[in-house]
């Protein structure tokens, strides 16, 4: 619909110029006026003014002039038309938008709000799309969003640190906010304010100074990211254990579909009746052929590996590994 609206402003801009080249051209060698009279006589014949001519036309000069006179009427009406259509509909396009956009994060609980779209947070939002987690991105550089408009994103073009920004994108409903500015000062600050918004929300921040570090997580960030720091030890990594660095590089998303192999049940999907039992008693490698790979305790202790011995508790989490099929086979079972 874009493209159309702009091949016909093109096309419209186009005849309406082609128009002016025709009339002063035709004013000035036709009846030898000076390039000023040419020009004006043309202005005054498309609009219709009603001024006298310049000079008295013979019979061939009312000809031609009434001839664009009847063409340029109809291709200023239609260059206008096309024009003020374009705008009309410019502007109706993005507010209904703007407004189905709106009602889809109205509709949005335990969501995930991302402060910031540069290149931390497009990847934060590739990984969401991934694992198919619903999501709102909050940038105030409107230009950062010209290059997805075809996409089902939701985003808010404003400034996160401001309240009214984060109550617009669903603070009191989201599960999580990621803040991924690229200054740390106001990732600072939107942790500070998100924390007084909302005392359950988990907070993920980046952070680039290592100073930045204990703030963050006194400000009341649950996690904090520090991407150079990681980018260094993965590269030293690669010298050491290349292999085992690519492989868990492709636990996540993998495969040529991008398929996700890894995944995290809670213990109410498993033990949906809520009653506690052993790792073996819920004979999940059997039913979907996925294997457990770590267990999340109530208390946010991890156990690696754990035995089949081990009793589930409530609150608690498994993180399970398996192909592709086997993890869609898992989420299908535990609607996960």
């Amino acid at each position: 619909m874009r493209r159309l609206f702009e091949s016909k402003i093109r096309f419209a801009v186009s005849l309406i110029i082609l128009v002016f080249i025709t009339g002063v051209v035709g004013f000035r060698f036709l009846y030898d006026y000076s390039w000023v009279d040419a020009l004006y006589m043309t202005i005054i014949t498309v609009s219709t003014v009603g001024y006298g001519e310049v000079q008295p036309m013979d019979a061939y000069g009312k000809i031609f002039t009434s001839v664009f006179i009847i063409s340029g009427l109809f291709i200023f009406g239609f260059g206008l038309s096309t024009i003020t259509e374009h705008i009309l509909n410019k502007n109706n396009l993005g507010n209904l938008k703007r407004n189905k956009m709106k009602k889809r994060i109205d509709s949005f609980t335990d969501h995930i709000i991302v402060c910031g779209y540069g290149q931390n947070g497009k990847e934060a939002v590739q990984k969401l799309k991934d694992y198919r987690k619903n999501f709102v991105i909050i940038d105030d550089n409107e230009e950062v969003f010209h290059g997805i408009e075809g996409d089902d994103l939701n985003y808010i073009v404003g400034n996160a640190t401001e309240d009214e920004v984060l109550q617009t994108a669903g603070i009191e409903r989201a599960s999580t906010l990621i803040c991924a500015l690229p200054r740390d000062a106001d990732n600072l600050f939107i942790v500070l304010s998100a924390r007084q918004l909302k005392k359950s929300l988990k907070i993920i921040s980046r952070a680039t100074e290592e100073n930045s570090y204990k703030k963050l997580k006194l400000a009341g960030a649950d996690n904090v990211i520090m991407p150079d720091r990681i980018g260094g030890s993965h590269m030293a990594s690669l010298v050491v254990v290349p292999d085992l660095v690519e492989f868990l590089d492709n636990l996540s998303v993998s495969g040529e579909h991008d398929s996700i192999n890894v995944e995290q049940i809670p213990f109410s999907k498993v033990c949906s009746d809520g009653i506690e039992k052993t790792i073996a008693e819920t004979d999940i490698r059997k039913k979907t052929g996925c294997s457990i790979i770590g267990y999340k305790s109530p208390t946010g202790t991890y156990v690696v590996n754990p035995e089949p011995s081990l009793r589930l508790e409530k609150e608690s989490k498994l993180i399970m590994i398996g192909r592709p099929e086997q993890i869609e086979k898992l989420k299908k079972y535990y609607s996960v």
